[in-house]
């Protein structure tokens, strides 16, 4: 017991902060009610459930959304490493399994263990290690990603800078390969990050191996590469997908780390509104608390050397700062003019800029950046005596707790209806199922998702749990031969070709085709048109 009780925060504080942050009831996982509201999660746990009723499946694909050409896992927003580990347990599971609620928690929990992993050994003390450990883990970009579950794993950034920090872990290829492996499979923005800090192990080993070595450091390189490029060709990467100018549509305000940008988010320093989706997904706060720290550590760091550990340490860092520079400036690279086109921060060129398509939300790759100032912040602090360590450490994170909490009401309100166990909302009618089970298949007019993504997640969420294919989905990329397809079935319905055995659900301003009016109704207010089979029931 005297060994573990100094080791309980490992299991307090992640458990402290998921209270803090989400209603416990997230945590049972045939509650999935609370997340099939319009959000990002909702589309998460919406492709794992059509991937764990799919009778045939895909490689981490499911055929179920977006028939008949499917949808990769990753790109429903959906964790392909959750799918990969749940799938075959799919017969135990409850019928409305969802996993966001104690995946979120399992994030937390390594988030934590990773933190105290790196300060571990420079903390003067267990005061100033756990105030260390809770500022350095708890970021306000973590608790930003509420929405979008698979983006909590900030703790594959900490991993990854824990092996790197070691020159024994950082050698080890294998470790590094597995990492990058559960990466991939969680969110290819994660990778990249985790990626960056591996290519930068490779050229630290690479500048100081002999000939036999670099040989040896650029097969296993190389073995690597092969590896991610073929487990992004399995989750949907090797598919034809118009380019659509995405990339830095959501970059990084210059302004980022010292703004709160929403003001609901600070009780201590005033925001600045962003444009839209800057204010989100370019959201780097760090809080009043940390933001006090730097330069509190920087004259610390001035005026105390560091000890011969920490010497240690922060010359490995130095070999990432090219990196981190890269990533800041891919992270802050467009920014819009008043007319809210793009323009470009870098004179990037075209081939750089397709090959980047992916990265819409380009302001993410700040986070590394982001944590490694905040990490060699506390070890500056922790150069100071004991007992100013701890006070100081102790003060700012209290500071940065009262600035926080009305961001952390904001969060646990998003989370509060999960406590009502209620699976729908705009569709509680019982002809739903009805309709749904004589159908082939559903699809919605106009093909498009997003025009009510609430509606679409009920309806879908019904559809799938019955095994009934869904024709669209609000995937992050649509296949060309799927907008394709697409296109072809509106322009058929609007020619009034109408599948006899398919379950339309219309927009409220759709004109209903003259084949079809017989089949015309409403549920719960929502125009249908039903299939064959629905009117004899």
């Amino acid at each position: 017991m005297r060994a573990l009780l100094p080791r309980l925060p490992l299991l307090l504080l992640p458990l402290a902060l998921f209270l803090a942050l989400f209603h416990p009831a997230t945590l049972d996982i045939g509650n999935a009610g609370w997340l099939i509201r319009g959000s990002d999660n909702g589309e998460n746990a919406l492709g794992m459930h059509a991937w764990l009723h799919d009778p045939a499946p895909g490689m981490l694909r499911t055929h179920l959304l977006n028939a008949p050409e499917g949808v990769p896992l990753l790109f429903t927003d959906s964790n392909p490493l959750v799918g990969a580990a749940t799938r075959p347990l799919a017969s135990l599971l409850p019928a409305d399994a969802q996993f966001v609620g104690p995946w979120i928690l399992l994030c937390l929990f390594l988030q934590v263990l990773f933190a105290w992993l790196l300060l571990r050994k420079f903390a003067p003390g267990p005061i100033a290690l756990w105030c260390g450990v809770v500022l350095l883990a708890a970021l306000p970009t973590l608790a930003n990603r509420y929405v979008h579950a698979n983006l909590m794993a900030h703790w594959l950034i900490l991993w990854a800078l824990w092996r790197f920090l070691d020159p024994v872990r950082a050698g080890s290829n294998r470790g590094w390969a597995v990492m990058l492996l559960i990466a991939a499979l969680v969110h290819n923005y994660l990778l990249m990050m985790v990626g960056a800090i591996w290519l930068t192990a490779m050229v630290e080993r690479f500048a100081v191996a002999d000939r036999r070595g670099r040989a040896v450091l650029a097969g296993g390189a190389a073995a690597i590469l092969a590896m991610v490029a073929g487990l992004a060709w399995l989750l949907g990467a090797g598919e034809a997908h118009a380019l659509a100018g995405n990339y830095g549509a959501f970059a990084m305000p210059i302004d980022a780390p010292i703004n709160p940008g929403t003001p609901a988010y600070s009780r201590l320093l005033p925001s600045v509104a962003q444009r839209a989706g800057r204010g989100f997904e370019g959201f780097q706060y760090l809080g009043a608390g940390l933001l006090l720290l730097l330069p509190i550590a920087a004259v610390v760091a001035r005026k105390r050397p560091p000890a011969d550990d920490q010497r240690a340490l922060l010359r490995r860092l130095c070999w990432l700062v090219p990196a981190l520079v890269a990533l800041s400036l891919l992270a802050i690279s467009n920014y819009p003019d008043i007319a809210g086109q793009m323009l470009p921060r870098l004179p990037l060129p075209a081939f750089l800029i397709a090959a980047l398509d992916l990265v819409r939300a380009s302001g993410r790759l700040f986070w590394p950046v982001a944590y490694v100032l905040v990490l060699v912040a506390i070890l500056a602090a922790y150069r100071l005596p004991r007992a100013l360590a701890d006070g100081l450490l102790a003060v700012l994170l209290a500071v940065q707790i009262v600035d926080l909490s009305g961001m952390a009401a904001v969060v646990r309100a998003q989370s509060a209806e999960a406590g009502a166990h209620r699976l729908y909302v705009l569709t509680p009618d019982p002809r739903w199922d009805r309709a749904v089970a004589t159908a082939s298949n559903v699809t919605f007019v106009p093909p498009d998702a997003t025009r009510d993504l609430s509606l679409f997640q009920e309806i879908a969420w019904r559809a799938v749990g019955q095994g009934k294919p869904v024709r669209l989905v609000y995937a992050a990329r649509d296949s060309i031969a799927t907008v394709e397809r697409q296109r072809q079935e509106l322009a058929a319905f609007a020619a009034g070709q109408i599948d006899p055995h398919r379950l339309y659900v219309l927009a409220p301003n759709v004109a209903v085709p003259a084949a079809a009016a017989e089949r015309f109704t409403r549920i719960d207010n929502i125009p249908v048109i039903l299939p064959v089979g629905a009117l004899t029931r």
